[in-house]
């Protein structure tokens, strides 16, 4: 098991969730994927008020739901992403969608304009023909990616992807 990581950030509506499944999808048929998803204003809502579990996540406990599919695990606080690794513990890829401060490799992903105060954090960026890369001055550091190639993202992550 190889154990590496990447990370993905961008504007919102750029297309970092979309290429993150199309990457996932991908990677799943031979690989163990996580994905790790920041919701910095706590927007997400994932229980349904009324319903057991969202009772039990109120009290403040640890909760854990388990079904035949799946496993949900609730905590009462935000965990850091060596924890989060530590729990997840089984995969080849882990693919974080935002948490800027994390020190992975990072793409970030733009579509009709870069936002060039994203280029001193991030290794790549994947575009598609909507940007116009002359105008803008993108290091020889930064990996230019096209958005629509997910074979050539792929291939990216697998030579710059940090192990965790």
């Amino acid at each position: 098991m190889k154990r590496v990581a990447v990370a993905f950030t961008g504007p919102s509506n750029s297309g970092k969730t979309t290429l993150i499944v199309k990457l996932a999808k991908k990677l799943i048929q031979h690989h163990e994927v996580a994905i790790i998803k920041h919701d910095p204003g706590d927007k997400a809502h994932f229980d349904t008020e009324g319903k057991d579990s969202y009772k039990f996540t109120q009290t403040g406990a640890h909760t854990v739901v388990v079904s035949p599919n799946r496993t949900t695990y609730f905590a009462p606080k935000s965990k850091t992403i060596s924890e989060i690794v530590d729990m997840v513990k089984d995969f080849d890829y882990l693919l974080v969608e935002g948490l800027k401060t994390l020190p992975l490799p990072r793409i970030a992903v733009f579509r009709n304009r870069i936002d060039e105060s994203y280029l001193p954090y991030v290794k790549a960026v994947a575009i598609d023909d909507s940007v116009d890369t002359e105008a803008y001055e993108i290091p020889d550091s930064i990996s230019v990616l096209d958005l629509n190639d997910t074979d050539a993202i792929l291939a990216w992550i697998e030579t710059h992807a940090k192990a965790v």
